[in-house]
């Protein structure tokens, strides 16, 4: 918009005469919220520690925390059982004193303690402190961690070259005719034997038979054949130790002889032996790249003649995270030791800074030695002759879901207990823990979590012991449950367990049904709206349910639905149902329902956050007028959507008298009459005989 030049410039009042444009926004609406996040606290093997992390699917969930395990299968399935009804889960790891990072490196001495990593602040808070023979820690604490294997290639002759078993450095030591890598068909077995030229004696040979093996690495990839018998590629797998006695298959060595073997991942299939004395070797991800690493085009434009780059490659050895041994998770190709190393695009190529921001699995801890960073201009290239491949080791579990100390369950969901930058609505307890009954946990929610936020419910299932493989007391047991319960319109508690199958393990698991109780609510918001009853045939269907572990009768559900739980039953041609939707008020009071509980917790948020609009304003009619005008829409829609009966906004002088407004304050009064759900249906026919109208009878 052009500014006339008649105008100030200026505020409220002008100084000469002109003309000011503002403007002022009344347009502020009511905001929608959140009422579908979902939270939970556990133990899992996998993923940040002390730090939330938001989850939008069961298959995010393995990724982010690991597959589930006996270590902790019902807090794993609770999670994905709310899942398979929503796509936001925030979940919060619980640790113990005995949760280590695994490590990887050369000459590790130090306490894997030292250098366990919680989360990225806990590193880079940490990062500075690491051993220098740690050159690289898991991403997350855990026994997952050992099976990660990292491997580093940083210069041209490590990604291949041609192996001359006779020569050592520059010398032809062993230019023997008998100095050659012999592999039969059908074997998996070669054997190198080097033969000296008559100057060594079997001692003296020793040390150099070391050095010819030494350009071997386990994990190279060694072409053999020719073009008569064909070539074929094997991977080495083991290198056995040098003798200069015997021969691998025990036969003695003649004088001044060596030999070592060499261990394949495949038998030779060619169609004759192996005998040759020159070996081309590969690394053993060189198929994961397009080139040897050389010099970067940043390092080019120093004008020195310095290789930088460097490959690293993290796989799942032992198949944990992929199920497949050996699976490449992560290449890194081309990047620099360089520290100032830049790409085209200006972001950083220096490979501990792509490493820490990028990877799911490692961060950078150490150079490898001989291979050190600095900046382009004064770099040195690297003088290593064989790849960097280790393997992790030292990381170390919680105690399981069943025994870890309720302590570390309480400190992981303490991160929920503030409304400040994070926005909840379902909070699930997974497992039930503590207390005579298993109500330590769910009290324990309600009181430092619920109560303190008011925006969310906690659901909590009975005890496994309870239900499971208990049908004579299963009854009583899960009410002697809730009698230790606290008395809350925050809470929810259902009745048992469900059967589901461990598609990860191949095996039936019984896992807690809070998880699905929270996601119907997930679905009846999708479908309906949260002041909705979760329950019954339209809304409260149980997903992934092959039985439950307990189905109680109608006498049961009595005696369960007096004491505010609610039971989940089979019914023929149904299937698995919500059939409550109590809340653990004792008293009665409309808010011991669920979707009345859940229609204030939304309207309380949406208000409260229009309100902010409010503050620092004048407390006069026309703050209050535009109050009233704020919520008042709102409310009349939540009316027409059967969410309340009726309602009025007080917002007047009435309540905002005059020592109201000189203590800088400002009310407003809300009445609603909130909804009821139909808990009981009474169902009266009665016979009329001929003759007599309708009319008479009912009046």
């Amino acid at each position: 918009m052009a500014v006339s030049n008649f105008g100030s410039g200026g505020g409220g009042f002008q100084v000469s005469p002109g003309i000011n444009i503002s403007e002022i926004d009344i347009t502020s609406v009511v905001p929608a919220v959140s009422s579908t996040v979902g939270a939970i606290g556990g133990v899992f093997r996998w993923g940040p520690v002390d730090k939330l992390q938001l989850v939008d699917s069961e298959n995010s969930l393995a990724i982010l925390y690991g597959k589930p395990s006996n270590l902790n299968s019902e807090t794993w399935f609770t999670a994905a059982s709310f899942l398979s009804y929503s796509n936001a889960l925030y979940v919060s790891r619980a640790k113990d004193v005995s949760l280590l990072s695994a490590v990887a490196g050369t000459g590790l001495s130090t306490s894997n303690s030292a250098h366990t990593v919680l989360n990225s602040d806990d590193h880079e808070a940490k990062q500075a402190t690491f051993d220098a023979a740690v050159d690289y820690v898991a991403r997350y604490p855990g026994a997952l961690g050992n099976t990660l294997k990292v491997s580093v290639c940083d210069s041209a002759a490590q990604y291949s070259s041609n192996v001359n078993l006779g020569t050592v450095g520059s010398n032809t030591l062993f230019g023997n005719a008998a100095t050659k890598l012999t592999l039969a068909v059908g074997s998996n077995t070669a054997q190198v034997v080097l033969a000296n030229t008559g100057a060594l004696v079997n001692d003296n040979s020793a040390p150099y038979a070391i050095t010819v093996k030494a350009q071997f690495t386990v994990g190279d990839v060694i072409t053999v054949g020719n073009s008569t018998i064909g070539t074929q590629t094997i991977k080495i797998t083991g290198l056995g130790e040098t003798s200069t006695t015997v021969y691998a298959n025990g036969s003695n060595l003649p004088a001044g002889y060596a030999a070592f073997s060499v261990s394949l991942d495949q038998p030779l299939k060619l169609a004759g032996a192996v005998d040759t004395v020159t070996v081309p070797r590969f690394w053993e991800y060189f198929n994961q790249v397009n080139q040897a690493p050389g010099k970067s085009e940043f390092q080019n434009s120093y004008g020195t003649n310095v290789n930088d780059e460097l490959h690293v490659v993290v796989a799942d050895e032992d198949g944990l995270f992929t199920g497949n041994p050996g699976t490449v998770l992560e290449v890194y190709a081309g990047l620099s030791r360089a520290t100032d190393a830049k790409l085209s695009d200006g972001g950083t190529n220096y490979y501990k800074n792509v490493i820490n921001s990028r990877s799911q699995f490692i961060w950078f801890a150490s150079d490898r030695a001989l291979a050190t960073s600095a900046a382009a201009a004064s770099l040195t290239a690297s003088t290593n002759t064989v790849p960097l491949t280790l393997s992790f080791v030292g990381g170390v579990d919680t105690a399981t879901e069943d025994a870890i100390l309720f302590g570390g369950l309480a400190t992981a969901y303490d991160l929920f207990a503030t409304t400040a930058g994070i926005d909840i609505s379902l909070l699930m307890t997974g497992k039930s823990r503590g207390g005579s009954t298993g109500e330590q946990l769910g009290n324990y929610l309600i009181d430092n979590v619920a109560e303190v936020r008011k925006d969310c419910i906690v659901f909590v299932s009975p005890r496994r012991e309870a239900v499971v493989n208990n049908p004579i007391t299963a009854a009583a047991d899960i009410v002697a449950m809730r009698n230790n319960m606290r008395s809350s319109s925050y809470g929810v508690m259902d009745s048992g367990y469900k059967y589901i199958y461990d598609k990860y393990n191949d095996l039936y698991r019984y896992i807690p049904l809070n998880g699905d109780i929270a996601g119907l609510c997930v679905r009846t918001d999708a479908n309906r709206d949260p002041w909705f009853s979760p329950a019954g045939i339209n809304r409260g269907q149980i997903k992934n349910s092959i039985k439950l572990s307990y189905n109680p009768s109608k006498a049961d559900r009595d005696v369960l639905y007096k004491s505010s739980v609610n039971p989940v039953v089979t019914q023929p041609g149904y299937g698995s149902m919500l059939f409550g939707d109590k809340t653990l008020l004792s008293k009665p009071s409309a808010f011991d329902r669920i979707n009345v509980r859940r229609l204030f917790i939304v309207l309380e948020k949406a208000v409260a956050n229009a309100a902010q609009s409010t503050i620092f304003e004048f407390n006069d009619e026309f703050t209050r007028t535009q109050f009233r005008n704020l919520i008042e829409p709102f409310l009349r829609d939540i009316q027409g959507r059967r969410g309340i009966y009726d309602y009025k906004v007080v917002c007047d002088e009435t309540n905002n008298t005059a020592e109201v407004i000189d203590g800088n304050r400002f009310v407003g009064d809300i009445y609603v009459k909130p909804a009821k759900s139909i808990n009981y249906i009474q169902l009266n026919f009665v016979a009329v005989r001929s003759g007599i109208e309708f009319s008479a009878i009912v009046g």
